[in-house]
């Protein structure tokens, strides 16, 4: 069952017409800005987009106490485990609601791009504090990557929120794992967006209920408890897409780098290519950014910088809220290693639907690299038990991959 066609998202089903309708037409409303945005989204980013991503942040921070607490270090939050059970039973909910069984997507990035083959090569000349984990010595990775939309639905791509994400599994890793499931791999996600769309566990769990709802827009403004500087960090970087191998991806959520130490990883393409989008302002393809993979790995190999961010100020670069913006002038990005997808075929119905088969899991890792803040500890809990209920109404077991495997 190809459950991964583009269909309408889902209208609003809050319970209150008016709500409904205001929900409804926000969508409407942002799926219209995308057919125009290209014109004039160079022009924005170029000019506004980083300054007022500051000042965004600089008013986050002035709401935030300053907690005292040293550089990797964690603070439990109260009622984490409560907060982490109810992101998975609506994420349950909403899995049940949106799919049939032997179709289950996934709850979160669900959309697939594509999903093909990678190596990622660790470079030799990186400071030496930055040699920890993976990154100790230089060696080269075999890796399976997808990509894939926002979710929870699977839309057409010119109707999505306007991000993406990468997923990174590294095959071939040395070490025990944090997560037992899987003995060799280790994951990497990515989104389009350097700040997380939740500040912690606790606004998740509320997002989560709202989404539902098909009402996000509920979470974000509202007078209980907005979240309108979020809202307007994610809108500055939330754009039409022109393909996946043209945007950054970033963490957002920080990992150990070593024992002592904290930092978060960002994916950089090496291409200033942008792929003209078709028919705009007229709708174009439904699977344009998968077409757009299709193309460029016909045309040769794609290759981005994976870069690490060191924090160095426990206050402006926190653990324990996602939605902060690690300042660059406080610490740069620093190239370490080279993720590299060679020239391929990758979409045929056999290679899309392995895609369904992996779970990727932030602690599929090892303890160098260990996840850290509530968000990643939610994370956990949450990705194991929702990709076992998507294995199981599948009826389709886990599958730890080698890179071995070929598809017709």
């Amino acid at each position: 069952m190809n459950s991964n066609v583009s269909r309408p998202a889902p209208r609003a089903n809050t319970g209150s017409l008016l709500k409904n309708f205001v929900s409804d037409s926000g969508m409407a409303l942002l799926r219209l800005e995308r057919r125009f945005d290209p014109f004039v989204r160079p022009a924005f980013d170029a000019v506004l987009r980083d300054p007022l991503a500051r000042l965004t942040t600089a008013l986050i921070n002035s709401r935030r106490p300053d907690e005292g607490l040293a550089i990797a270090e964690e603070k439990l939050m109260a009622d984490e485990e409560s907060f982490t059970d109810s992101i998975v039973r609506s994420f349950t909910r909403q899995m049940g609601d949106l799919w049939k069984p032997g179709g289950f997507e996934r709850g979160g990035n669900t959309k697939t791009q594509g999903i093909v083959r990678g190596e990622f090569t660790v470079h030799q000349d990186i400071p030496e504090h930055m040699k920890r984990g993976i990154y100790a010595r230089p060696q080269t990775f075999r890796a399976w990557v997808r990509f894939s939309g926002p979710g929870p639905y699977i839309t057409p791509d010119i109707d999505d929120v306007g991000f993406m994400s990468i997923s990174i599994k590294l095959l071939g890793v040395p070490g025990p794992k944090l997560l037992e499931e899987e003995k060799h791999t280790l994951d990497m996600f990515g989104v389009s967006t350097p700040t997380f769309v939740t500040p912690d566990a606790r606004a998740n769990a509320a997002l989560q209920i709202e989404s539902v709802k098909n009402a996000q827009i509920f979470y974000f403004v509202n007078l209980h408890d907005s979240h309108v500087l979020d809202l307007i960090m994610q809108s500055l970087f939330i754009k039409t897409q022109s393909s996946p191998f043209e945007a950054p991806y970033f963490s957002c959520v920080p990992y150990l780098m070593g024992e002592g130490q904290a930092m978060q990883y960002s994916v950089w393409p090496k291409t200033k290519k942008r792929t003209p989008i078709p028919r705009l302002p007229l709708r174009p393809p439904d699977d344009y950014l998968r077409q757009a993979m299709v193309a460029s790995l016909a045309e040769g190999d794609v290759e981005f910088d994976i870069r690490l961010q060191m924090q160095t100020d426990p206050h402006r670069m926190p653990i324990e809220n996602a939605g902060v913006l690690w300042p660059e002038k406080l610490s740069p990005r620093i190239t370490v290693a080279t993720l590299r997808l060679p020239r391929q075929s990758f979409d045929s119905p056999a290679q899309m639907e392995f895609a369904k088969r992996l779970s990727y899991n932030p602690w599929h890792t090892i303890a160098e690299h260990r996840p850290l803040g509530n968000q990643s500890r939610a994370r956990k809990r949450m990705y194991w038990e929702l990709s076992q209920l998507r294995h199981r109404m599948n009826a389709v077991p886990h599958y730890e991959p080698t890179g071995d495997e070929v598809f017709e």
